[in-house]
């Protein structure tokens, strides 16, 4: 039988997808529900009795794959992940206990990073909170990562004399991450912001300073092998050999970014390819539907973000297969959905294993590892 998901992954021939327009605002910033009759909580947060359904199909994943949510404080996930009503405050700071025992959320992304740095003690908070398999995603902050400095609107102001500033980024990223979060540190996500034309035009400059930037992470992550450093973009003009070029030479990898100002998943898999072999890093933010700036759409209509509002079969069955053919091949894999995908991340993650258990009760499990 022909190894269906590694011709999916490596084959030139990609299905085509369907017309949708979309882009991405703060997921950073969650939007939660009317409050209601919450709990301010002093207690400990408790797993939803009901995500114990989700064992036997957590057993069918891939162990070398890790999936989660984009910022954890929801409210609306009482029932499907929190025990009751909690305050989106209190989840923020004590909703990792009862995530993380979760079956199906071996990961989180912590967003909230990329608009204001951490310190190593407050990512040590969040590690206590974990056992010792799971693994954060981390974002870098938008000082470091954004060409420009913006208005609390957003509007660019004035160009940024940090934008890929290596010492900056070891300093107040990736000392801290280490230092706070040790052996449950997973991935190092460098999200480009969208880039002026005068950067744009000029991708030999650009590259020059990530590859400055990417050198010295490498340098300070030579102790720790198994971190994953992964570049995402804004701007479709550098998903090139160029960029390709600059995560090969520093180790770094491409994350998918899913969402409207970027191309659907099957157009950006080339980076991949061209990368191989190598592990996968996905982002899985606002669904297509909504617009190169529909993160305000969709947060209205899908609040209060616990049912699947904007279903994306598309994006999720070419997820599922590229997630397939990666991990079984032996590459590890990180996948963080946002409630803006589909209306609920904790369902939306659900569906996508539902969708890994099918392919691999098919019968086409088996993975040759590819040439690079």
């Amino acid at each position: 039988m022909p190894d269906t998901f590694q011709d999916d992954f490596f084959a030139d021939a990609l299905p085509p997808c369907e017309k949708r327009a979309g882009n991405a605002l703060p997921e950073e910033t969650p939007q939660a529900d009317d409050p209601g009759e919450r709990r301010t909580g002093r207690g400990a947060i408790a797993l939803a009795p009901a995500a114990a359904q989700y064992q036997e199909l957590a057993a069918q994943l891939p162990s070398l794959l890790r999936m989660g949510v984009s910022t954890w404080s929801y409210p609306g996930w009482e029932g499907l992940v929190w025990d009751g009503a909690y305050d989106s405050s209190v989840l923020a700071k004590k909703g990792l206990t009862a995530y993380h025992q979760h079956p199906l959320l071996r990961t989180v992304c912590i967003d909230r990073t990329f608009w204001r740095p951490l310190t190593a003690s407050q990512y040590a908070a969040f590690a206590a909170q974990v056992d010792d398999d799971f693994r954060f995603v981390v974002k870098c902050p938008a000082g470091i990562t954004d060409a420009q400095v913006r208005s609390e609107e957003g509007k660019p102001r004035e160009s940024n004399p940090a934008f890929l500033d290596p010492g900056l980024a070891i300093e107040h990223f990736v000392q801290p991450t280490l230092e706070g979060l040790g052996g449950k540190l997973g991935v190092l996500v460098f999200q480009l912001s969208p880039l002026p034309w005068s950067l744009l035009s000029h991708p030999g400059l650009l590259m020059d300073k990530l590859g400055r930037l990417l050198g010295a992470v490498e340098q300070a992550l030579h102790t720790h092998p198994t971190v994953v450093v992964a570049v995402e973009v804004r701007d479709p003009e550098l998903l090139t050999s160029e960029l390709t070029r600059t995560l090969k030479t520093h180790g770094a990898t491409f994350c998918l970014g899913l969402h409207g100002k970027m191309p659907p998943i099957e157009a950006q898999l080339d980076m991949l390819r061209a990368l191989w072999p190598g592990p996968l890093v996905c982002r899985w933010n606002l669904n297509r539907l909504f617009g190169a700036y529909g993160y305000a759409d969709a947060q209205k209509k899908h609040q209060p973000f616990n049912e699947i509002r904007s279903e994306d079969l598309h994006t999720r069955e070419r997820l599922a297969r590229t997630i397939a053919g990666i991990t079984g091949a032996g590459q590890p894999a990180f996948v963080t959905i946002s409630n803006d995908a589909e209306g609920c991340a904790p369902r939306s993650i659900a569906l996508l294993a539902q969708a890994l258990a099918r392919l691999s009760d098919s019968g086409s499990d088996r993975h040759p590892k590819p040439s690079s």
